[in-house]
């Protein structure tokens, strides 16, 4: 088989996961690396940019235009659904899914501190255990968040990020999931072909891991119910029971981190599972009415 052309951001992170996939799948590649929306706007919240998809579609364009034979992302950073023309070849391996605090652990840190992020997700569940806290914005690579990382009490990234950077002594607290519950697909590996690629599909299915393809489309399929398109806080992790079925821990909050719904729902069907624990948020644990507010406030 001839090199593959692998896409990536150019970022070291991002090039870091492209490479740790060559090396799983032990293949001569040639790096294609492609400049994002998300990477060039860095001035404006990922949310104000409609969250989803910022950091990928230019990178799953090369591989749709022939550029490139995979694209290689952060799973986090997928949209619900792909597009038509490439399908998720391999889900390769899952990092550490929690959010990490770098500077102070939480309970360290001092009344009305500062924190830095990005996220709404961490800011509501944050704001929710530590209504005493403050938040200011918080963009860039690893590197650059590390360097503002002295103007704030504390900042929150993907643990996973630390790891594989080799940068995991800067991490003063790996925050426990029921305090902060992860991002959909945080810390997994995802790497897209073109849908009539048999041969490249072919060797990515070597290097799938099953039981890190059912949780994260366990995840996806809970945003997928929801809304891809939701910019509210939401969170969801999955992990196997005992007796092999998946288990699902799902939110849905509030911007201010006054309301944070959450359930758990258990069961063999990733899909069913997924779209079970949206249902239930939405219809019996008055995640309705936080949708309604979200409308209402986006016409306002």
């Amino acid at each position: 088989m001839p090199a593959l052309r692998v896409a990536t951001r150019g970022s070291a992170l991002a090039r870091r996961q492209a490479e740790r996939v060559v090396e799983l799948l032990d293949a001569d590649a040639e790096y294609v690396v492609v400049s994002t929306r998300g990477d060039e706007r860095r001035d404006v919240p990922i949310h104000a940019m409609g969250g989803t998809g910022v950091f990928v579609k230019e990178v799953e364009q090369a591989v749709i235009d022939g550029r490139a034979d995979v694209a290689v992302h952060s799973a986090k950073d997928l949209p619900s659904a792909p597009p038509s023309e490439l399908v998720l070849g391999a889900l390769p391996e899952r990092g550490d899914p929690r959010d990490a605090l770098v500077g102070r652990a939480l309970d360290d840190i001092p009344t009305g501190g500062r924190v830095g992020t990005g996220s709404v997700r961490r800011r509501a569940q944050l704001a929710s255990v530590r209504p005493d806290l403050g938040f200011g914005e918080l963009r860039g690579n690893i590197p650059t968040r590390l360097e503002k990382a002295g103007a704030f009490d504390a900042v929150v990234v993907a643990a996973a990020a630390l790891d594989r950077l080799g940068l995991a002594d800067r991490i003063a607290e790996r925050v426990d999931p029921s305090v902060v519950l992860s991002q959909v697909a945080q810390g997994a590996l995802a790497v897209e072909c073109r849908a009539g690629d048999h041969e490249t599909r072919q060797v990515l299915a070597g290097i799938d891991d099953a039981d890190v393809r059912a949780a994260v489309t366990a995840e996806r399929a809970f945003l997928a119910r929801l809304g891809g398109g939701c910019n509210l806080p939401c969170g969801a992790l999955a992990g196997t029971n005992d007796d092999g079925s998946l288990r699902l821990d799902a939110l849905l909050g509030s911007l201010d981190g006054r309301i944070a719904l959450r359930t758990r729902v258990a069961g063999r069907d990733p899909d069913a599972v997924g779209a079970e624990a949206a249902r239930r948020l939405v219809e019996e644990e008055g995640g309705r009415l936080v949708l309604d507010d979200e409308l209402v406030g986006d016409a306002s």
